[in-house]
C-alpha cells in the first residue's frame, strides 16, 4: 500500500493575504502575521495593557476606520469592539473577550483553475491509498474536487473522503481520501483537548481508523501543526504552541499503543524542522521513526519538502509505530506539482504545464510511504 500525506494550500480558495497576485512576500507576511496576532489578542479575558497594540494592528489590517478593508474584514455579532466619532481617534471600548463576539476574517479569492488541476494531477500521479489532505476547504469541496477533478485529469476518484471541521477560522482542515480497500470505520477528534495553557489544536490532530485488505487496523494521525511563517519576529508564541503540540500527539500515539494498535502514522504539516525544539516529543519518541529514514527513501533532489526544498524546510512528515515501519519498503517525495521558476541547480522534474508560481499545486511537496501487506 500507499500512504501519503499533501499540503494542498486549498482547492478552490485561499486566503486573499496569501495569494501572489494579490500582494507581495512583504505585505503578505505583514498581513498574515498581524491577523494571526490580534486573534490571539482577541482571547483574552481582558485586554488591559495591550489596547494600543490592538489598535495599532487593527490598523495594519486597514480595519481601524471601516470593518472592510483589502484582506480582511471585521466580524461582529454581539457588543461593540470600538468607538469610532467622526472626528478623533478611534478608540476601544470592549475591556476584553466577555464584552463582545466577533473576529477579523481573512478575505478569499478563488485559486485558479490550473492550480486545481494541478493539484488533481499530483494526487493521481502519487496514487496513494490512504491520503492525508491537510488544507482542505471542507468535505463538500473535497468529495467534489475528487469526484470532478481526478477524472478530469484521467484519475479515479477516490470513494471515500472525509474532512473534520477544526479549529481553523479560516476553514483549512485536515482530512483524508482512501480507497475502497481500506474502510474508514472509525473518527476521533481532538478539537477540543485542553492543557494547562488553554487549547491544545490549531486546527486538529484526527484520528482516522482504517481496516486493511489483511485485516489489521491502521490508524492515521492527520495533523497541521501552527504556522511559524508569520509570527512576530522573536516571538516564541508558534515554537511554544508547536511544542504543546507535539506533546499532545505524542501522548495520543502513546494511547493508541497502550490500546494494542500496532500500526499507527503521524501525518501532516508539522509546520518545522526534524532538528527542532518543538518538534524534540515527536521525532525524539523511542519506536517512531520517519519514513525519510528509510533507506529506500528518495529525497528527489532535495531534502526539504517546502517551497525551495532546502533541508530546513522540512516540515512535512510521515512517521511510523516501529511494527508499521518494519513493513516499509521505500517512500520519497513528490515534487511536479511545485513550480521552480528558471532553477538550474540540481532541478527537480514538474508537470510540463505548470509554468508559472500561481499554477503551483501547492508550495508543499507531496510525500509518501510504500508499505507491504499487513
Amino acid at each position: 500500500m500507499r500512504l501519503a500525506s499533501f499540503n494542498v494550500e486549498n482547492l478552490f480558495a485561499r486566503p486573499k493575504a496569501m495569494d501572489a497576485n494579490e500582494a507581495d512576500s512583504d505585505t503578505r507576511s505583514r498581513i498574515l502575521a498581524a491577523h494571526a496576532r490580534v486573534s490571539t489578542l482577541f482571547e483574552l479575558a481582558g485586554y488591559q495593557g495591550v489596547e494600543a497594540e490592538i489598535l495599532d494592528l487593527l490598523d495594519q489590517l486597514g480595519v481601524l476606520n471601516d470593518d472592510e478593508g483589502t484582506f480582511v474584514r471585521l466580524r461582529k455579532l454581539r457588543g461593540s469592539l470600538l468607538r469610532r466619532p467622526t472626528t478623533g481617534a478611534v478608540t476601544l471600548i470592549a475591556k476584553g473577550r466577555a464584552d463582545w463576539v466577533g473576529w477579523v476574517e481573512l478575505k478569499t479569492v478563488a485559486v485558479s483553475v490550473r492550480a486545481t488541476e494541478h493539484t488533481a494531477m499530483v494526487i493521481d500521479e502519487l496514487a496513494a491509498d490512504v491520503l492525508t489532505v491537510i488544507e482542505a476547504d471542507n468535505r463538500p469541496g473535497l468529495d467534489m474536487f475528487s469526484r470532478a477533478m481526478l477524472p478530469a485529469v484521467g484519475g479515479t476518484p477516490y470513494p471515500q473522503t472525509m474532512v473534520v471541521e477544526g479549529n481553523d477560522s479560516r476553514g483549512i482542515d485536515v482530512g483524508c481520501m482512501a480507497g475502497a480497500g481500506y474502510p474508514l470505520v472509525q473518527i476521533r477528534t481532538h478539537i477540543f483537548d485542553e492543557d494547562a495553557t488553554g487549547p491544545v489544536f490549531s486546527r486538529d490532530c484526527c484520528e482516522y481508523h482504517f481496516d486493511t485488505p489483511a485485516g489489521s487496523r491502521l490508524v492515521v494521525l492527520a495533523n497541521h501543526f501552527k504556522s511559524k511563517g508569520y509570527a512576530s519576529q522573536g516571538d516564541p508564541i508558534g515554537a511554544k504552541k508547536r511544542k504543546r503540540q507535539a506533546r499532545r500527539v505524542a501522548a495520543i500515539y502513546k494511547a493508541l499503543r497502550l490500546e494494542g494498535i500496532e500500526y499507527v502514522a503521524i501525518t501532516g504539516d508539522l509546520n518545522d524542522d526534524p532538528a527542532s525544539d518543538s518538534l524534540k516529543p515527536l521525532i525524539g519518541l523511542a519506536g517512531l521513526t520517519d519514513i525519510s529514514a528509510h533507506a529506500a527513501f528518495d529525497w528527489n533532489h532535495r531534502k526539504g519538502t517546502y517551497g525551495s526544498g532546502n533541508e530546513k524546510d522540512k516540515i512535512d512528515y510521515i512517521l511510523l509505530s516501529q511494527p508499521l515501519f518494519d513493513l516499509a519498503t521505500g517512500g520519497g517525495v513528490f515534487r511536479k506539482g511545485v513550480y521552480r521558476g528558471n532553477r538550474t541547480k540540481d532541478p527537480w522534474e514538474i508537470f510540463a504545464t505548470l509554468d508559472k508560481k500561481e499554477h503551483e499545486a501547492s508550495d508543499h511537496a507531496a510525500i509518501y510511504a510504500d508499505i507491504t501487506d499487513f
